[in-house]
């Protein structure tokens, strides 16, 4: 996963290509320039923040200054800077050693020294934003580094792949010029990887079983293909052999690291006083505040998570009752009502596509859904900027995410975006069938929904062309999760799926995921849900098939906060549509709302809703 500079995963939706989000534009033929003695041009959107500051000078000085912030955070951080589309730096790899975090950990105090001293009230809107995405996302910096410690018990923050594939597979520059940018990180492999051995102290179990299979997944990123790569490439004689000497020697590297994590995991597996990969509720009330920045605390996004799966609960119960006859016209409808439901969802889930065709009905799929917000006119689109389906790179697998984007960034907007979708080719019949009832002929569209247009990929391409290079890199989880869970819903009231009420009980099924994962990541991790209540939950009250509920069984174990993201920035943003309605009345425009919403970038909702309401 990419990370910010104070080592944070990013989400992997958003590898900026995270996944999850990977992002890429080289202002120099190699990539190599010093950012110092060169640096990337600001994008257009955020150079025009720049030059045309609203009111005082004093907010002009803080939107030069911060923006120079920004491009100074990115110096300090050449993964970050891939993810973000500016190569300059691309061929320096991060060592995470103490001398780092110190580092890091002064850069942090300097900084919000500095912003401290910014009288925020006093500057206009946006860069009032501005000024609390960069508090935010350094006190967070401190937080997770001298709190939260997930340098320490979390091996799979270590992994060198992310950036090479990027590099490898992004032509921001001629092959051989970034094959030699390959080069020089892989040099730098056997120090990254000693640092992360000094590193890791006390991990989760979970955590590091995660680091062996993407660890893995990096052999096979630096294996034969790369090797004939390299042979078929026009670098000099020499270089070619560097380069294969220190590809050896980074997969001799790798390997080790992962024997390690192999001893260190048996090691584990029989220790019951093993750090739990649960955080506790100090800890998550403080990374749910960092990492969501919502209006709601983290226990009361539960309690309106609860409240939502009751409502979900009646309005699925009402379209089971319509349809019982339909498709049980002998046979006597059962009494108990999640029973009635989970019964008609069974039933319809055996319509599905077949596994060989899977990745390729994602594929035919995307053309119609553009097709189909062109015609309803709900938000504008950009033909220019290609979405590309492939399967997700081994070394992104194993989390327990079946579907992401890898975005680009600012600095490269028009490179490929990536619909990741992993393959079932590691599925036994079983688990295959599981998983494709679960993904049946109604949830894949709206899987595709979620994921391509409009929703992740559709915001951020929006969310690239915005104001502001600060909302743009900063990028909020609730408010990209969010988005896409909502345009789920608005896609179905606009009337794809013809309104058919099997659509509107998988939208039901599908809706219920993520009320009942804001719901078991606060339980699991603050309340101690166990594995066994978490299923029967995911199983009987969310009707979700057992391959999908052991995935996500997994992923809550992995990964802290980001599963309420979803939920909570939809929750923000429906009901913020919803008021828009009311206040507007006939003067409502769904496209200009749209337009508007997602212009404001990767902001928090609750900043955006300031923005828009500002504007009025």
């Amino acid at each position: 996963m990419p990370t910010t500079p104070n080592g944070r995963s990013r989400p992997a939706l958003l590898l900026v290509p995270v996944l999850v989000i990977s992002m890429l534009a080289a202002c120099s033929p190699n990539g190599n320039t010093p950012a110092a003695s060169n640096p990337a041009p600001i994008p257009a959107g955020a150079q025009a923040a720049v030059s045309d500051p609203a009111g005082s000078a004093a907010a002009a000085d803080f939107a030069t200054d911060s923006v120079a912030l920004m491009q100074r955070m990115l110096a300090r951080d050449p993964t970050w800077s891939i993810y973000a589309g500016r190569y300059d730096d691309a061929d320096q790899v991060t060592i995470p050693d103490a001398a780092r975090r110190a580092d890091d950990l002064a850069f942090a105090d300097t900084e919000l020294a500095w912003l401290e001293q910014v009288d925020a009230q006093a500057l206009p809107p946006e860069l009032r934003i501005d000024h609390a995405l960069l508090s935010n996302e350094l006190q967070a910096m401190r937080w997770y580094l001298t709190e939260f410690r997930d340098w320490q018990w979390d091996p799979s923050n270590y992994n060198v792949a992310g950036p090479i594939g990027l590099i490898l597979n992004t032509p921001y520059a001629p092959e051989a010029d970034r094959l030699r940018t390959v080069m020089a990180r892989l040099e730098q492999v056997p120090a990254y990887y000693q640092a992360a051995r000094n590193n890791i102290s006390n991990p989760t179990r979970e955590h590091t079983e995660l680091a062996v299979v993407q660890n893995r997944g990096t052999l096979n990123l630096l294996g034969d293909s790369l090797r004939e790569r390299v042979v078929a490439s026009s670098l000099e004689a020499a270089e070619k052999e560097r380069f294969e000497q220190l590809r050896q020697l980074a997969i001799e590297t790798v390997d080790g690291f992962i024997v390690e994590l192999q001893a260190i995991s048996e090691d584990l597996a029989g220790n019951d006083d093993a750090r739990p990969f649960r955080i506790g509720a100090e800890l998550y009330e403080a990374k749910f505040a960092y990492d969501i920045q919502s209006g709601f605390t983290a226990r009361e996004l539960y309690e309106r998570a609860v409240a939502e799966k009751n409502r979900l609960h009646d309005d699925m119960d009402a379209i089971a009752v319509q349809l019982w006859d339909q498709y049980f016209p002998d046979q006597d409808m059962p009494q108990n009502r999640l029973e009635r439901i989970g019964q008609l969802i069974d039933h319809l889930s055996d319509q599905h596509i077949a596994r060989e065709n899977f990745i390729s009905e994602i594929e035919r799929q995307i053309p119609l859904l553009t097709a189909f917000v062109a015609e309803r006119d709900l938000l504008d689109q950009d033909p220019t900027r290609p979405l590309v389906v492939r399967e997700t790179p081994e070394y992104m697998r194993g989390s327990g995410a079946g579907a992401s984007v890898s975005a680009p960034g600012p600095f490269n907007p028009t490179a490929d975006t990536y619909y990741n979708v992993t393959p079932l080719d590691d599925y036994s019949e079983e688990q295959a069938a599981s998983y494709l009832r679960e993904y049946n002929q109604w949830v894949l569209q709206i899987l595709n929904i979620h994921e391509a247009i409009p929703g992740h990929y559709t915001q951020l391409v929006h969310g690239n062309k915005s104001s502001g290079l600060i909302k743009s890199l900063l990028r909020n989880g609730a408010m990209i999760e969010g988005w896409a869970v909502y345009s789920e819903r608005m896609m179905l009231e606009e009337g794809w799926g013809d309104q058919a009420p099997e659509m509107w009980l998988m939208y039901g099924k599908w809706n219920l995921r993520v009320v009942t994962n804001a719901i078991m990541d606060y339980a699991v991790h603050v309340l101690n849900m166990n594995e066994q209540e978490a299923m029967d939950m995911m199983l009987r009250e969310a009707f979700q098939e057992q391959t999908e509920a052991e995935n996500k069984w997994r992923r809550i174990t992995l990964s802290q906060v980001q599963l309420t993201s979803y939920f909570t920035g939809y929750a923000e943003i429906y009901d913020f549509r919803e008021r828009r309605k009311a206040d507007m009345g006939d003067d409502f425009d769904l496209k200009t709302f749209h337009n508007e919403f997602l212009s404001y970038g990767n902001a928090p909702v609750p900043a955006i809703i300031d923005l828009m309401q500002g504007s009025d």
